[in-house]
């Protein structure tokens, strides 16, 4: 998927922050399609670090295949991100102002990526209503529909 990106958009870096049992396959994996200079790999992130790179990037992406909540989409809208989130992560249910896609399709992926990058009005768009949706989320929101839930289950 990074390299479809760089085929067509310029100015382009790709940071992976983490440090699961698949870095080091993605370290070989970027060297042998030759874009590896186009890759920083921190490594795990912590406390003020994840939002220093969250504020730094023009675009966040978690493809994952099953992420039951997921919540650094919500962290990256947060700090003003644009987010690209697999349809199959549990925050795809909640969230209307990130980008969906099934994490399989890298095609669409490279495609919203370029389109963030590239137009101005798109980024801006996704940015200010990120933030906004953002600001309304609330635990106590949650708790609140949860325990109406179960009220409604027990008949009360």
């Amino acid at each position: 998927m990074a390299a479809r990106v760089l085929a067509s958009t310029d100015g382009v870096r790709f940071v992976m922050a983490g440090s699961g049992d698949m870095m080091d396959k993605m370290v070989r994996l970027a060297a042998k399609k030759g874009i590896a200079d186009k890759f920083h790999f921190t490594g795990f992130l912590k406390g003020r670090n994840v939002y220093e790179m969250l504020a730094e990037s023009d675009v966040y992406m978690m493809p994952s295949v099953s992420e039951p909540f997921g919540i650094s989409p919500l962290e990256a809208m947060q700090c003003g991100t644009p987010s690209i989130i697999s349809k199959q992560s549990g925050c795809a249910e909640i969230l209307d102002h990130a980008i969906k896609t099934d994490y399989w399709d890298i095609d669409a992926m490279a495609d919203y990526i370029h389109a963030i990058v590239k137009y101005p009005a798109m980024y801006k768009s996704l940015r200010e209503n990120g933030l906004a949706e953002i600001d309304k989320i609330r635990w106590e929101y949650a708790g609140q529909k949860v325990r109406a839930i179960y009220d409604k289950v027990l008949g009360r």
